[in-house]
């Protein structure tokens, strides 16, 4: 049983899809239009050179063309912060005094322990302080 070209094209547009959709990488994808526009020309009867060239030009351009736009975009999405980045700059209030040693604040409803930024400083018990980093379990504020 001879096999045509251009099946084997569409069977290598699937094998390339496989690793786009296991790695998330847009380059497969990319391959795989590429195989996709060289069977089309194997099934209108190119040749194999013709089929070739279809598929690393289809590929190459939508690499070159696709990937900045991609990256123009993810470069242009707001950053959205999660876990302690979302605390830092956050306001907080003092529950028993903070100064350079330790105390506690009160943090997006929970209770932290606290440190001053500068050990000289420190801050009693309903005033307001912004976090500034956060040291492991340890809210560092001014």
């Amino acid at each position: 049983m001879d096999i045509d070209a251009w099946v084997w094209w569409l069977i290598g547009a699937v094998g390339l899809g496989i690793p786009l959709v296991l790695t998330a990488m847009p380059e497969f994808g990319m391959f795989a239009v590429g195989a996709v526009a060289a069977a089309v020309v194997a099934a209108l009867g190119g040749g194999i050179v013709a089929q070739v060239l279809v598929f690393v030009i289809v590929s190459v351009a939508l690499i070159a063309l696709v990937r900045p736009i991609a990256n123009r975009h993810r470069a242009d999405r707001p950053r959205i912060a999660t876990g302690i980045d979302a605390l830092k700059g956050r306001q907080a209030v003092v529950l028993e005094r903070v100064d350079g040693s330790g105390g506690r604040i009160k943090l997006a409803g929970e209770i932290w322990s606290a440190r001053a930024l500068d050990a000289e400083l420190s801050f009693e018990p309903g005033e307001q302080v912004d976090v500034v980093d956060i040291d492991g379990a340890t809210a560092v504020v001014m």
